[in-house]
């Protein structure tokens, strides 16, 4: 009886390419935390709380960046492949990392449902003639083409977006002052 040799490849897989720039990644990075929800409810907040509300949101982005930085320590310590989750399995055991992962997915869904409502609310006031949920199919099915599309047109996409959305808070804030 012979020897078998291990399987061999026809062709050597190719490496994964890097379609994505540095300035998108920083505009992702950018765009990702600004959302409608900060146009839309920055108004309401203000409405209610008053000038009070820059306290709050001084307060939460407080916990918001030590929540990021522990979580930058400990994927620095332990590395991982996968999401954050991963970390809640490490700590507390599979239950918490299954927990973790599902609750930020549900996160997910519902800030998507938030964020296209905000941006429809906004969309709405331009042309009141297109219903909400008119704004909201659109958006949606802008969004989900643009994320299945190759990850080079997804960055640039991403980036102008993200610069428009900048743009704006600047805009906003010089006319503040």
């Amino acid at each position: 009886m012979r020897d078998a040799a291990p399987p061999t490849p026809l062709t050597e897989p190719e490496p994964l390419s890097h379609g994505l720039k540095q300035r998108h990644l920083t505009m992702l990075g950018l765009g990702g935390v600004i959302g409608a929800g900060l146009f839309v409810g920055s108004g309401a907040g203000i409405a209610v709380a008053g000038p009070g509300i820059v306290l709050s949101y001084l307060i939460a982005g407080a916990l918001a960046m030590l929540v990021m930085r522990m979580l930058g320590e400990m994927s620095a310590a332990m590395p991982a492949s996968g999401a954050f989750s991963v970390h809640a399995e490490r700590a507390l055991g599979r239950w918490a990392g299954f927990s973790v992962g599902w609750l930020y997915w549900f996160l997910l869904v519902v800030v998507l449902a938030v964020e296209a409502t905000g941006a429809a609310r906004i969309a709405h006031g331009w042309v009141p003639g297109v219903p909400q949920w008119g704004w909201v199919l659109l958006f949606m099915v802008v969004f989900t083409l643009a994320n299945l599309a190759a990850v080079k047109n997804f960055g640039e996409f991403e980036f102008w977006f993200a610069a428009l959305k900048v743009g704006a808070i600047v805009l906003f804030l010089a006319l503040g002052v």
